[in-house]
């Protein structure tokens, strides 16, 4: 097992970064049932392995950042699985070391999942905000479960899916104490955020907080990357963080997805040329579509000085 060469920060300022995709999908691939309120977090309990064998998937499609397991993981939806607080904070744990084990000899940077309350409640709230709590009953909710991950000493938090500005302050909040640096993407629709907040002023209450190493979206449609990438770089002045979904649309009363795939690894390196720095995907993207977005911002070799042309 190998650590990072670099802080993810130091890397981030050599260039691009390639983070990983969708982890539910490969496990899915794999023949697992996630139907359960836990989702891929039920795994860290009943079938590690899966997500030890999800994770090397895409180190092998060229990932150097592994999202861990936790998204939607709570110690609430734990207990309801007869687990002590005791026992949940180890599966916390649990997911930043199987990671660290899935990356074998390969450097790659463990980023341990913080997702937004709605994903916890598992009704879709993710995408709509507006819970009806405070800043501070939201930073109480997430406290516990940041502090469960930093005991494993992840190499950054990703604060991810967030849908609007008040979970974004009481998750920065509750990351502050632990001494490590976090990123925070936003999931978005068009120029807001998914309680309709326009997206600058969101990104806006980034800009100060040297913790956050890079700034961004996730889980939205890839045609809202671009100008997202943009602006994020634009407003906060750190590195950018995107990892899209496929662009396939959720039937949320079939309980299935449709439509066609409209992720393009090619567009990446156009976000690397406005200030993305962390690019994956997110929703429905998986290893192969990783694979192509590695190449796509892979350098070209150097041309042989004696060779014209």
């Amino acid at each position: 097992m190998s650590l990072p060469a670099l802080p993810l920060a130091d890397a981030l300022a050599r260039g691009p970064v390639v983070l990983d995709g969708g982890l539910s999908n490969q496990l899915e691939v794999q023949g697992c049932d996630l139907s359960d309120a836990l989702w891929s977090a039920r795994l860290l309990a009943d079938g590690p392995h899966e997500i030890v064998a999800a994770h090397r998937a895409y180190v092998r499609a060229g990932a150097r950042v592994l999202i861990t397991a936790g998204y939607q993981a709570s110690f609430e939806g734990f207990a309801l699985r007869g687990f002590s607080r005791a026992e949940g904070a180890g599966l916390f744990r649990r997911s930043v070391a199987l990671a660290r084990e899935a990356a074998g000899p390969t450097p790659v940077h463990v980023a341990a999942s913080v997702g937004p309350y709605g994903a916890v409640q598992a009704d879709g709230g993710e995408y709509r905000g507006r819970y009806g709590l405070t800043v501070r009953e939201l930073e109480r909710f997430h406290r516990p479960r940041i502090e469960a991950l930093a005991e494993a000493a992840p190499d950054v938090l990703a604060l991810e899916t967030v849908p609007d500005m008040d979970e974004a302050e009481a998750l920065l909040r509750a990351a502050e104490g632990t001494g490590l640096p976090v990123w925070l993407s936003y999931t978005v629709a068009g120029d807001r955020t998914r309680a309709g907040q326009p997206l600058a002023e969101a990104f806006d209450l980034l800009a100060g907080h040297d913790q956050v190493v890079a700034a961004g979206v996730n889980c939205c449609a890839p045609r809202d990357a671009a100008d997202a990438v943009a602006l994020a770089a634009a407003r906060t002045g750190k590195p950018v963080a995107v990892y899209p979904n496929s662009g396939e649309c959720w039937d949320a009363d079939g309980h299935r997805w449709h439509g066609a795939v409209s992720f393009d690894p090619g567009a990446t390196a156009g976000w690397a040329a406005h200030g993305a720095r962390l690019l994956g995907g997110c929703c429905r993207v998986g290893p192969a579509l990783v694979a192509r977005l590695a190449a796509a911002l892979r350098p070209p070799p150097d041309r042989d000085p004696g060779h014209p042309g």
